[in-house]
């Protein structure tokens, strides 16, 4: 069964906190240490300032409200989703996944130019915001693919594609390995494939790609690495602190978007908000824990667009060993989260894409 959905978080919660942000118990800090310990003190301040006196969740709650949301039951989980219909009957549908610490609000400003091709459904992954915390183990990517197979049966869409970028990349590509059949294509902005040692020679751009590519592999970053191994001890802390909430997704954003196209505080505050509302840190990281490492395969085209300010950047004559690539664009704008720091660009060339793949059909 498939049931409208109103965002509506009670008022209590709300209250809470702000009480919490007000009582917070704020560390010291080494004078000038910058970015050298982590996040710093004061634009930690200023960000937990705004979010306390001047943000306001019903405001952006309200606009949120102007859209179609619903929510059904997929393999015991509660799965929350968007669904906007096109104009046109005929248009193809396109399932768009979000990845951590993003959410499904990491589409809104690509809704509209997409809508204008496309019937969009964009759910939220199992454990992460409105779809609430998983209850067993098991939710992988694979699982979440099995599920957005089902919640596409559900809305009658039989042939459709799918976009997504870091864990959503992932899930679009193990959706389509599930069900090849109905996946057209899938377009992504994140693949970060490891060495390939009969790949042959590289360019000089390639191989610094790779180097970096190689590094990450070594040393899985601190992050992810809490969320690999002990999400569960991590989540006490993060659901425990908001100003913890805060900080541990504001120094993903401040590493992973573009200088020249950073998300602003509201945005990212709505983002954070979710996270802390639904109480879904410690199942959201569970994500990181559940799926093993590795590329996933794709057995339908691939379109790729590469974001100058991402984490990786996808080297094609690796992904082309792999993967039927039909489309690769270079952007030196954007960065991880490119559906929010250029949504121009990326509806764009996710448009570009199915419409060729469309065409020769």
């Amino acid at each position: 069964m498939i049931e409208p959905f109103r965002v509506h978080v009670p008022q209590a919660d709300l209250d809470d906190l702000a009480d919490r942000l007000a009582r917070t118990r704020w560390p010291n800090e080494i004078d000038g240490a910058g970015w050298d310990y982590g996040f710093p003190l004061a634009r930690l301040r200023q960000l937990a300032d705004h979010w306390r006196t001047r943000y306001d969740w019903r405001a952006h709650e309200a606009r949120l409200n102007e859209l179609p949301h619903y929510t059904t039951e997929i393999d015991g989980q509660r799965i929350h989703f968007l669904h906007l219909r096109a104009d046109n009957p005929d248009a193809l549908p396109l399932i768009l996944t979000h990845g951590w610490p993003g959410s499904f609000l990491e589409f809104l400003d690509v809704l509209e130019p997409l809508r204008r091709d496309f019937h969009l459904v964009v759910p939220s992954i199992p454990g992460f915001g409105f779809s609430g915390p998983t209850r067993e183990r098991g939710w992988d990517v694979t699982r979440v693919a099995r599920a957005w197979a089902e919640l596409m049966h559900r809305l009658g869409y039989e042939r459709y594609g799918a976009h997504g970028g870091d864990f959503g990349a992932g899930i679009s590509t193990a959706l389509a390995a599930h069900a090849p059949d109905r996946v057209v294509g899938v377009h992504v902005t994140y693949l970060p494939l490891p060495p390939d040692p009969e790949a042959g020679t590289l360019s000089a751009t390639d191989e610094a790609r790779l180097d970096k590519v190689r590094a990450l592999r070594a040393n899985r970053p601190p992050y992810q690495s809490l969320q690999a191994t002990t999400p569960q001890t991590l989540g006490y802390a993060l659901t425990d602190s908001p100003v913890g909430q805060l900080a541990w997704i504001a120094e993903r954003f401040a590493h992973w978007t573009d200088p020249a196209a950073p998300v602003d505080d509201e945005r990212l505050l709505t983002g954070v908000s979710l996270y802390w509302l639904t109480a879904t840190a410690a199942s959201s990281a569970r994500l990181t824990r559940e799926t093993p490492r590795g590329a996933t395969s794709c057995p339908v085209p691939l379109g790729v667009a590469v974001f100058a300010h991402d984490i990786t950047l996808a080297i094609r004559q690796l992904v082309e060993r792999r993967y039927h690539v039909r489309h690769w664009s270079e952007f030196d704008r954007g960065g991880h989260f490119a559906a929010m720091e250029v949504p121009d660009l990326l509806a764009e060339d996710v448009r570009t894409f199915f419409t060729a793949l469309t065409a020769a059909s």
